[in-house]
């Protein structure tokens, strides 16, 4: 079949190339623009007891208003503010109501906004919608803050934007930023390496400009299945997808073109030799591919609806990256023919085994020893894994100079740090009579009195009087996890116990959000990891024709995901001291280094089969394998690394995080696991390793006995 697609890419270039233009085309002219979001809430499903407060809140309280943004005032010099400065404050916050900014409902300060001690003071910003995250809003809150400069001139008083809208808008902008970075990064990071290994600039600047080609029509395809599934996606997913796609495309394109080198260094004519490349490795690819696409599939049996559009959106990619590795690839280095690699000749020669054939003899030599040591390593570094604390403060992970940040900072020089945003309670009468005041005072008694909570405002009945709110000020910031802790513990079982007979109480808000979140991760790490394992597994199985293979790998996979996870924990929370890893790092490690790590092993593994085929002895098998193998993996690794570790260059904590836990699992699982450990592993079991094929492998299509060309070193 891979044969068949490689012959008609190449016999027809043109025509590929021109439904791959026409496609983009599509995607840019057609396809709807992607809707992303920044809550939360969003993305739980509606039996979480946050997400049925807000349900209670839309039914009752039709008409009751959070603030989206807060104003915080202070002293420049600290002190108190005066009676002259809280006139300054409120003629501010009416200057500010005046400019009638869109969406913006009112800016309100009050006495009651004024701290216990005097130094800080409020202005509320309402909005005329819900959505704190509206585009219009975030645009009227920059130029809030823009205009606030002047009317602040001459009053020594500071004043900044807190609350959801302000961190939103922070969060937006700073993510901006990091996207272009990345993505410049990423493509000088691909040009160069590129430009090393081939030393032609045409193989070093066409990978990118075709990948570039398989964004376009990725994104449009995501954008238009986010349409008709209804799906949303976090912020955080354009920059994943952008290193996705480059680093995923960028690993196929080398699979490809270094078979392809291989098979011209062997006489082939260029055409012939695109044709049995693709032949050769078409198969390799798709499975890779096909791992990695329903490791990201099993996501959609996630309760997270932030993983379940992630998940999807991320096999697209990879699916669109499989067919223009397969097709596309092949019919523009067709057209080029050998000149791809001018104007180096390195191609032509056939270089002495140095590192790779070394180690490939190791490796085969030496199978136990080397077994004990790579597995004893990763074993080691997976111990350090059982300390992994969940953080779900993306507050912390935020550059500190941002104005929320600080805002928010400021805020707690006068209030309970839950002030910008207090967790809600609802009482809900189960049988729709109205509720007694007398209870509901008693109520709030008992909530006053559990400890971490500041403050309990009075009930506030709804519409039908079957209903009331109370806002609950907490003494912590509402994404810190002690926070987090008082509401899924003591305040929701006071709560629950305390509610008045004949009605439920639920708690919701930011911290009763993030608690659910929690518990709704936990869940999904135990469902959706071995479900994606043991599709993993039958993919390998299938791939090799072995029911013994696709076991130990999997184990292997499993060592390289402890091990990854071990030395974010080690660098992250007891190097820099840091109080936990952002809670969806174990997700993010299972996508990359366990999905698309598969990758390497599969490809070592398929070209070991392969050399076996051939009438090779397992250990010469071995020996070969990891010698062919070793240039490829090491290239492919080093740019899919290389394209995730720029995101330690972003200022946000949590894709720090992400990119240093990445970029060395990549590397572990590549130089550690896939060169060393399976090769090693696969020796040992000799013959059983291949059970129950009677023929120990098949030769790849069109593929004869005849033993393979000379290997090809580690160093190009």
């Amino acid at each position: 079949m891979f044969g068949r697609i490689g012959r008609f890419a190449v016999d027809r270039p043109w025509l590929t190339i021109i439904a791959w233009l026409i496609a983009a085309v599509a995607a840019v002219a057609l396809a709807p623009q992607l809707r992303s979001t920044n809550d939360q809430a969003d993305f739980l499903p509606s039996h979480y007891e946050s997400v049925r407060v807000t349900e209670v809140q839309q039914r009752a309280f039709p008409m009751t208003e959070q603030p989206s943004a807060i104003a915080v005032f202070q002293r420049a010099d600290g002190d108190r503010l005066s009676p002259d400065d809280l006139a300054e404050v409120a003629r501010i916050a009416e200057a500010l109501q005046a400019e009638g900014y869109d969406k913006v409902k009112s800016v309100l300060t009050s006495p009651e906004s004024v701290s216990p001690n005097g130094k800080v003071a409020l202005a509320s910003v309402f909005a005329t919608t819900k959505n704190h995250y509206d585009q219009k809003l975030f645009e009227s809150v920059k130029q809030l803050r823009a205009d606030a400069g002047p009317l602040l001139a001459k009053t020594g008083l500071t004043m900044g934007v807190t609350g959801p809208t302000a961190s939103g808008l922070d969060n937006l902008e700073s993510s901006g930023d990091t996207d272009a970075m990345i993505m410049l990064a990423t493509l000088v990071l691909i040009v160069v390496l590129l430009l090393v290994i081939f030393r032609s600039p045409l193989i070093a600047l066409l990978p990118v400009l075709l990948i570039l080609l398989v964004f376009v029509v990725a994104t449009g395809l995501i954008a238009t299945a986010a349409e008709l599934g209804g799906l949303q996606a976090d912020n955080s997913v354009s920059a994943i997808l952008i290193v996705v796609l480059f680093g995923v495309g960028t690993d196929y394109i080398l699979f490809l073109l270094f078979r392809y080198r291989e098979q011209l260094r062997a006489g082939q004519e260029p055409k012939k030799a695109m044709i049995d490349a693709v032949t050769r490795v078409g198969e390799t690819i798709a499975s890779a591919a096909g791992a990695v696409i329903v490791a990201f599939l099993a996501l959609v049996l996630s309760t997270m609806g932030m993983l379940r559009a992630m998940g999807p959106s991320l096999a697209i990619a990879v699916a669109v990256t499989l067919l223009a590795s397969l097709t596309l690839v092949p019919a523009v280095f067709s057209l080029l023919g050998a000149k791809a690699f001018w104007p180096s000749k390195a191609w032509k020669k056939q270089p002495k085994s140095v590192v790779a054939g070394r180690l490939g003899s190791l490796v085969s030599r030496r199978p136990r020893l080397l077994a004990g040591l790579s597995g004893g390593l990763l074993a080691v570094m997976s111990v350090a894994a059982f300390g992994f604390s969940a953080e779900f403060d993306s507050e912390s992970s935020l550059p500190q100079d941002l104005e929320s940040v600080q805002a928010s900072k400021d805020l707690r020089n006068g209030f309970s740090a839950g002030q910008t945003d207090p967790s809600l309670v609802v009482v809900a009468s189960e049988d729709g009579s109205r509720l007694d005041p007398a209870g509901l005072e008693a109520f709030r008694e008992k909530l006053s009195g559990v400890e971490g909570v500041g403050d309990v405002s009075p009930a506030m009945l709804g519409t039908a009087g079957d209903a009331a709110q109370f806002s609950v000020v907490l003494e912590f910031r509402p994404a810190e996890e002690a926070a987090i802790d008082l509401v899924s513990g003591d305040l929701r079982e006071t709560a629950h116990r305390a509610a008045p007979e004949g009605t439920e109480a639920l708690v919701g808000g930011t911290s009763a959000v993030l608690a659910d979140i929690r518990t709704a991760v936990n869940h999904d790490y135990s469902l959706v990891f071995p479900i994606a394992g043991v599709a993993i597994m039958v993919i390998l199985g299938l791939l090799l024709r072995s029911a013994v293979a696709p076991w130990y790998l999997i184990a292997a996979v499993g060592l390289g995901f402890g091990a990854t996870l071990g030395s974010a924990v080690l660098l992250f929370q007891q190097v820099k001291g840091e109080n936990g890893l952002m809670f969806a790092l174990p997700v993010f490690v299972y996508l990359f280094v366990v999905a698309i790590g598969t990758d390497y092993n599969i490809l070592v593994v398929a070209r070991l089969r392969e050399e076996i085929a051939r009438g090779r002895t397992q250990q010469e098998a071995v020996r070969l394998a990891v010698t062919h193998s070793a240039p490829t993996i090491g290239a492919a690794a080093v740019i899919l690394a290389g394209t995730f570790g720029v995101l330690m260059l972003a200022a946000n904590s949590m894709l720090q995080q992400l990119g240093f836990a990445v970029s060395f699992g990549i590397l572990i699982t590549a130089f550690v696991m896939a060169l060393v450990l399976v090769p090693a592993v696969t020796s040992l079991f000799g013959e059983r390793a291949w059970w129950p094929a009677r023929d120990r492998g098949r030769p790849a299509e069109g593929d004869d006995a005849e033993p393979a060309p000379a290997p090809e070193p580690a160093t190009t």
